[in-house]
């Protein structure tokens, strides 16, 4: 899926009152981390993503991860926090402008 720039700032305005929805720590992605993301992911649409982790590298790793294995967007990341979309096409909840 590839989102225009006006879809994208649609999405982060949407994004900007949410409070983060999962939150990775030291742990990492384990398989119950990642089995409750994309649970909230297909039920949200939009989710924020806290990931506590030690550098830069790594969180940008694990954001990747979750993109990948999920099929989601990265919307936006600002320090530690991800904003995610991906859309459910059984259950539409965001209407997005065209592109």
């Amino acid at each position: 899926m590839s989102l225009s720039e006006s879809q994208k700032k649609h999405l982060r305005g949407l994004g900007h009152k949410l409070k983060p929805l999962i939150m990775i720590g030291d742990g990492g992605l384990s398989d119950s981390v990642r089995a409750e993301y994309l649970s909230t992911l297909e039920h949200h649409e939009l989710i924020k993503v806290k990931v506590r982790v030690g550098d830069r590298d790594v969180r940008d790793s694990i954001i990747a991860t979750l993109c990948e294995e999920s099929g989601a967007e990265l919307i936006q990341r600002i320090g530690n926090v991800a904003l995610l979309y991906r859309e459910n096409p059984d259950k539409k909840r965001i209407k997005l402008p065209k592109a």
